[in-house]
C-alpha cells in the first residue's frame, strides 16, 4: 500500500503543477486581451483550478466508480467554502471584495437544480445537458460582461494593480501557448494516477468509493483553489478569493458532472442524499452574508470555518 499512496501522491503533485500551469497561462492571456480580474476569477481561474475535478470525475465514470465522481464534486464545494476560505482568513483575513451577488446567486440556482436532481434519480445524459445548458446561458452572460467592459474601456490593457498574481504581463506568447499545452497534457496524467490509487487504498481499506471522493479526492482536487485563495489573499486581492471559490463551485456542479453524465450514468448515493448534498448547501448559503452583506472574513471567520470542515471531515469518516 506504500506504492499506492506515493502514486496517489505523485498524482497530486502533478495536477498541482499542470493546473497552475495552465491558470498562469489562461488568466496571462485573458487580461492581456483586456479582461478585469474579477471576470476572469470566475470563470478562467475558476474553470482552470476546477479542471482536476473534471478530469477525475470522468475517468472515475469511465473506470466504474461513478461515485468517487460525485462524492469528489459534493465534497470539493463544501472544502471550497470552509476549508478554501477558511485557511487564508484564518492566516491573513479578507476584506470585503467586489460584488460578486449576480454569480453568487447563479452558483445557489445552479446548487438547487443539482440538488434536484440528485434527488430525481442517477444522473443521465439528459441531466448533463441540462446542467451543461444552465452553465452555457450562465457563460454567456459573463461574456456579455467582459464585451461590455472591454467596449467601455476600448480594450484597453487591464492596468497592473488590478491583475492577478497569476498573470505576467511579459509573458511572451509562445511561452503562454506552452503553458496551456502543459496544463492539458499535465492534468489527465495526475487525474489517472490519483483516481487508480485511491481506489486501490478504498478497496483495501474497507472505505467506499463515494467516502473517498468526500475526503481524500475532494481534498485534493482542492489544492488549486487552496493555493490560489492562499495567495490571493496574501496579496490582498479578496475578490479574486471569492470569486474563485463562486465560480469553482458553480463549475463543479454544472460542468463537471453535467459533462461526466454525458460519459456514462451516475448513481446517487443515498447517504449524500440524507447528509452531504445538505452539507454542502448549508457551506454555500454561510457565504451569503458575506456577498450580500459585504462582511469582511476575519480570522474568527477562519477559525469558525476551518473548525467546521474538520467536524465534517469525521463526520464523514465516522
Amino acid at each position: 500500500m506504500i506504492a499506492e499512496f506515493l502514486y496517489a501522491s505523485l498524482g497530486l503533485i502533478i495536477l498541482l503543477l499542470a493546473g497552475d500551469v495552465l491558470v498562469k497561462g489562461a488568466v496571462t492571456l485573458s487580461l492581456r486581451l483586456g479582461i478585469p480580474a474579477l471576470i476572469v476569477s470566475l470563470t478562467i481561474v475558476a474553470f482552470g483550478t476546477s479542471a482536476p475535478e473534471l478530469l477525475i470525475s470522468i475517468k472515475a465514470v469511465l473506470d466504474g466508480v461513478p461515485g468517487l465522481a460525485l462524492g469528489n464534486v459534493v465534497g470539493s464545494n463544501t472544502a471550497n467554502v470552509f476549508l478554501i476560505l477558511g485557511v487564508p482568513a484564518l492566516l491573513f483575513g479578507l476584506a470585503a471584495g467586489s460584488d460578486t451577488r449576480r454569480t453568487y446567486l447563479f452558483m445557489i440556482g445552479g446548487s438547487l437544480l443539482f440538488t434536484l436532481l440528485a434527488f430525481t434519480g442517477p444522473f443521465t445524459w439528459v441531466s448533463g445537458l441540462v446542467l451543461l445548458a444552465v452553465l452555457g446561458a450562465i457563460l454567456f452572460d459573463a461574456a456579455r460582461a467582459a464585451h461590455a467592459h472591454r467596449k467601455a474601456t476600448n480594450g484597453a490593457p487591464v492596468p497592473e494593480e488590478e491583475a492577478l498574481e497569476e498573470a505576467d504581463p511579459e509573458m511572451p506568447w509562445w511561452k503562454i501557448g506552452l503553458y496551456l499545452a502543459l496544463g492539458l497534457i499535465g492534468l489527465p496524467l495526475g487525474a489517472d494516477l490519483l483516481v487508480d490509487s485511491s481506489v486501490a487504498i478504498a478497496q483495501a481499506y474497507g472505505v467506499s468509493d463515494t467516502v473517498i471522493g468526500l475526503t481524500l479526492v475532494a481534498i485534493g482536487t482542492s489544492l488549486p483553489e487552496l493555493a490560489t485563495t492562499v495567495m490571493a489573499a496574501l496579496r490582498r486581492h479578496s475578490d479574486v478569493a471569492l470569486g474563485n471559490v463562486i465560480g469553482s463551485n458553480m463549475f463543479n456542479l454544472l460542468a463537471i458532472i453535467g459533462i461526466a453524465a454525458l460519459v456514462g450514468p451516475i448513481p446517487v448515493d443515498p447517504e449524500i442524499l440524507h447528509f452531504d448534498i445538505w452539507v454542502m448547501l448549508a457551506a454555500s448559503l454561510a457565504l451569503a452574508p458575506f456577498v450580500f452583506l459585504r462582511w469582511s472574513m476575519g480570522r474568527l471567520v477562519g477559525v469558525i470555518f476551518t473548525a467546521l470542515y474538520l467536524a465534517y471531515l469525521l463526520l464523514v469518516l465516522a
